[in-house]
């Protein structure tokens, strides 16, 4: 599990000759990277100078740790469903019944593949509101990781709408299709929008 691994093995494994872990493993690190650095910052924004804000803190920090475990079992679910897409393309197909079990199983397996990115857009939106939020609080000293960590969901959404798309186009069932759209069209927009607009505050207020 990518969850319980050193970060050289993680890399070894994403760099060799093997379908997984890939791309939206990789998204997914990016959003587990980015709610830390939230939680880090938030955690760097305690203390008597920040007691005012405390109660929006501490709900921050427990917020930002939730999503930095639902995006390392994303990170392990990406790379379970993929494999299953890979397994179901080696299923036999000799004879007619063969060849629709084949099919039927390969469609299935791509709509479960295209569930995960769908699910880690939400997620990469929820860490870019949190980062907004304690924009208004942080601790200046770190505030550019505030930035960090809405470019590493921003990257996160991104990449997931990517694996969406390359799944969705193999999907023949158009009703699984229109769900699917109906779950993530537009989303990964706004969080790149939003990371966008909050990177140029934060840069606005460090350069002054």
């Amino acid at each position: 599990m990518i969850s319980s691994e050193t970060i050289n093995e993680y890399l070894a494994r994403l760099a060799s000759r093997e379908p997984t872990p890939g791309g939206g493993a990789a998204a997914a690190l990016h959003a587990a990277q980015g709610a830390a650095l939230v939680a880090m910052v938030a955690r760097y924004t305690t203390g008597l100078k920040y007691e005012q804000h405390a109660e929006l803190v501490q709900r921050i920090i427990s917020a930002a740790d939730g999503l930095v475990v639902k995006a390392l079992r994303l990170a392990d679910a990406d790379e379970h469903a993929f494999q299953g897409v890979i397994d179901s393309y080696k299923l036999p197909s000799g004879t007619e019944d063969l060849k629709a079990a084949r099919t039927a199983s390969i469609q299935d397996a791509l709509i479960r593949a295209a569930q995960t990115p769908a699910q880690l857009i939400k997620l990469a939106g929820a860490i870019v509101d949190l980062a907004t939020e304690l924009f208004e609080v942080a601790n200046a000293n770190v505030i550019s990781d505030i930035a960090a960590a809405a470019d590493a969901a921003r990257a996160a959404a991104s990449t997931a709408r990517v694996n969406i798309d390359i799944n969705v186009v193999a999907i023949k069932d158009a009703a699984a299709r229109s769900r699917l759209a109906d779950q993530t069209d537009g989303l990964e927009e706004k969080v790149i929008l939003a990371a966008d607009s909050l990177v140029g505050r934060v840069r606005g207020r460090i350069l002054g």
